[in-house]
This record gives structure tokens, sequence and C-alpha cells, in this order.
């Protein structure tokens, strides 16, 4: 077994609001993915330990990054959020693994720091019931 670190991705790309693929990875600083289920308990009275199913899959990716307002960066691809209703293409590649899926973006929040920072966090949840799958 090999293990590797997070650095250097490969892929980072989303979807502008025309579904054109923009390659942002540089203006990401962080991004957290999750692939959760589901679970029910299904626990019967007569049982002495908990039983349980496993439901539907689900998919969610939290990104955040610094203000890019060039033409295809960041800002151009996320700006579009509050004023369009698409579902967008969110690709990721690291370390020879890669993971698409359909998500929405509900919001696109900047803020400013005390210190100047213009940064922002961009959280997609899965929209077309496709269970995104690691290759």
């Amino acid at each position: 077994m090999s293990k590797t670190s997070g650095l250097g991705w490969t892929t980072l790309s989303v979807d502008d609001a025309s579904g054109t693929p923009q390659a942002i990875k540089n203006d990401f600083t962080s991004v957290e993915i999750s692939t959760p289920r589901e679970v029910w308990e299904i626990t019967g009275i007569d049982k002495s330990a908990k039983e349980r199913l496993l439901l539907l899959a689900d998919f969610s990716v939290k990104m955040s990054g610094v203000f890019n307002p060039g033409a295809n960066a960041s800002h151009s691809v996320f700006k579009t959020v509050p004023s369009t209703s698409v579902t967008r293409t969110v690709s990721l590649g690291v370390a020879g693994q890669s993971l698409s899926a359909e998500v929405l973006f509900g919001d696109y929040p900047l803020k400013r720091d005390d210190a100047g920072k213009l940064t922002f966090d961009v959280t997609g949840m899965l929209a077309d019931g496709t269970v995104p799958v690691w290759s």
C-alpha cells in the first residue's frame, strides 16, 4: 500500500453557468468532500444490539478560496450562483484518483476580514441522484 499527501491536485474544475468546465484549482485554499450514506436503525425488540440498513447515498463538497475576478476564474464561475438555477459538474483529481458529481450551489458568500483578505466558501450538494464513485 502506498500512502500519499493531499498535495499536487491534478484536477479541481467547476462548470460555469453555461456548462463549460473551468479549471480553477489555483483559486482554492481548501476542499472538503463528503460521501455519506443514510443509515436506518431497524432494531427489533428481540435484539440486544443495534441493527441497521444503509439507505441513500449523498455527496457534498465545500471549497474555500481566494477571490479571483479574472476571466474563467473562481469569481466568474460562482458569481452567477444567485441568478441562475443550473446544475454544475464538479471534477476532482488527486493521487491518480478522480471523482465527479453533478451539484447545485445555493450561495456564493464573500468575506473580507479585518486584515483585508477577500475569500469565499461555496458548498455544492448532489443534484441528480447519481451515486458519485471514486475511480
